[in-house]
């Protein structure tokens, strides 16, 4: 059922809500957190669909922040808030209102959501395109306890993650960062099945990718050892490979569906790394909303990295291919004096 409402207010759209839960026959409300996206009309269609098929494992209310901005002075003086309001199949399992703001009521985006969030329930702010320096800053971030961005999707990746390192408050987590959940997952498991050391690793992927650059950030904040980039053509992360005193250990997924691990000593795998759609990142993104200390470590870690690797050129910020990426003044990484075990696997896997 679709109610559309012209020229609105945030209590008429919550009395939509209620008719609209009447008129199905479901008048209780069900829902475990309020979803608030922020895009633009570009992208509106596919961050629904994303969160609507999220919806499926986290019922939730969804609301859509459109902000219309007009080239004509006239238009931009005049504030006006269209909604839509969708409830049954039309909203997955949960409900969902499509705002659209016009002229001065864009500056108080937070003032028209806050009357339509859920009572006594979790608030997520996702920003499916042009997010925030500061998430946590930002008045709609304000509401929420967890902020998602996603950094692949911005028009410079690299310095992107350098903003976000550098405004990172608790409950601030990435798209990006979850991309690479099953690769840190296979390369713990992998490190478990042996009792090696961890000498140095090599990260593969797309230039300027930063799920490849935060992948090769949270190996040397938790092996403590030297991580050199390389850059293939994709799609995304292609590799990683560990140099160990056992032998080399090595994940590569060349097509972004089917990936081979090999061990020294044991016969080469194949394991499913498929590259997930939006929806499934998301649904991963509400199963937990405490703030990600895993996530916070490797950011901070990767500050200084960044800024050496960013001077004077537009490449990867990580380090050359013939220099390791994963030193820096304030913490030294050297396998002889932090090696890589297999209980240092274990903590890797935690996020």
């Amino acid at each position: 059922m679709k109610i559309d409402l012209t020229d609105t207010t945030s209590s008429k759209i919550n009395k939509a809500l209620v008719q609209g839960r009447r008129a199905i026959g479901t008048p209780a409300v069900g829902m475990v957190l309020t979803l608030v996206i922020v895009t633009d009309e570009e992208n509106a269609y596919d961050a629904l669909k994303a969160a609507n098929e999220a919806s499926r494992e986290h019922p939730s209310r969804t609301l859509v922040v459109i902000k219309r901005v007009s080239r004509s002075p006239r238009d931009r003086a005049k504030a006006r808030l269209d909604a839509e309001v969708r409830v049954g199949t039309a909203a997955g399992t949960g409900e969902t209102v499509i705002l659209r703001l016009y002229g001065e009521v864009i500056d108080h985006a937070q003032s028209v959501v806050l009357p339509l969030l859920l009572p006594d329930a979790p608030v997520v702010v996702w920003w499916a395109a042009n997010a925030p320096l500061d998430p946590a800053n930002d008045p709609l971030g304000a509401l929420a306890q967890r902020r998602v961005t996603d950094t692949y999707a911005a028009e410079h990746p690299v310095d992107e993650l350098r903003a976000r390192a550098e405004a990172y408050t608790p409950g601030d987590t990435d798209l990006s960062w979850t991309r690479i959940t099953p690769w840190r997952s296979m390369l713990a498991a992998a490190l478990d099945q042996v009792e090696c050391e961890v000498t140095s690793v090599e990260v593969e992927g797309e230039e300027f990718n930063p799920s490849v650059e935060l992948l090769g950030m949270w190996l040397a904040d938790r092996l403590h050892v030297p991580v050199k980039r390389s850059v293939s053509s994709g799609p995304g992360l292609t590799g990683v490979q560990m140099e160990t005193n056992c032998g080399p250990i090595k994940l590569d997924r060349a097509d972004g569906s089917l990936a081979s691990l090999s061990i020294e000593g044991q016969p080469d795998r194949a394991v499913a790394l498929k590259r997930r759609e939006t929806s499934e990142l998301i649904a991963e993104e509400l199963r937990r909303l405490d703030p990600d200390d895993t996530y916070a470590s490797t950011l901070r870690f990767g500050v200084d990295r960044l800024g050496e690797g960013a001077k004077g050129k537009a490449a990867s910020p990580a380090a050359e291919a013939d220099e390791p990426a994963a030193t820096k003044p304030a913490k030294k990484s050297a396998p002889s004096s932090a090696p890589a075990s297999s209980s240092a696997s274990k903590k890797a896997a935690s996020k």
